[in-house]
Order: structure tokens, then sequence, then C-alpha cells
């Protein structure tokens, strides 16, 4: 098993999860995260003044999968998320020991 973690833009949040839904995987963390790459941020100007946003709103989707779905799922994401800019963010893939599911005790894929 394999989680999945992908950082990406708010506004690819619903266009990447509908993709991952029609493919079979609809479970999901989603949780909205600040942060910053190379771009280090972007100027911009309100009121006549200007300021830097050093910190940008991505949202973090979390997933974990049998191992042999991990390609598909990166492809989708990769698919889906992807505008060519920068800022556009990042995946991590990292190995799942076990997993539990705690209301009937099942476990690793079982519980997925």
């Amino acid at each position: 098993m394999r989680k999945i973690e992908a950082i990406i833009r708010p506004t690819k949040v619903q266009e990447v999860k509908d993709a991952l839904d029609a493919a079979g995987f609809e479970s999901m963390t989603l949780t909205e995260v600040k942060g910053r790459g190379k771009q280090k941020g972007v100027m911009q100007q309100w009121r006549g003044q200007k300021y830097c946003v050093d910190l940008i709103p991505k949202v973090k989707m979390e997933m974990v999968v049998p191992s042999d779905k991990t390609d598909e799922v990166v492809a989708i994401i990769m698919k889906h998320a992807q505008t060519g800019s920068i800022g556009d963010g990042k995946i991590f893939i990292y190995p799942v020991e076990k997993i539990i599911r705690i209301r009937t005790a099942e476990t690793n894929e079982d519980a997925l």
C-alpha cells in the first residue's frame, strides 16, 4: 500500500476529485494549507500599496491506495492538476506499513 500526498491549487481540487471518483478512488482527505516553493510568493497590489504574499493557499490531498494502483492515481492527479505554470504543486508517495479500520478492526487493504 502507498500513501499519496498531493499539494495542488485550490482551483483544481474539484476537477481532480471528480476524475478520481470516476476512476473508483473515492476515499481521500483534503486539508487547506499554505506554503511556498521556488516562486517564493507573489507580489500583489491593494489600494495602491504593493505587498508580497509569500505563503500561497494550496490544498493537500491525501489517499492510501494499493501499491499496484499508485501509478494510475498519480497519472490522474497529474493530468487534472497541471496548468503548466509555476505553483502547480507536488506529489509525495510513501509506503504504508499497516491500516486498521477502527469501527470493524479490518486491516490493510480490507480497511481501505
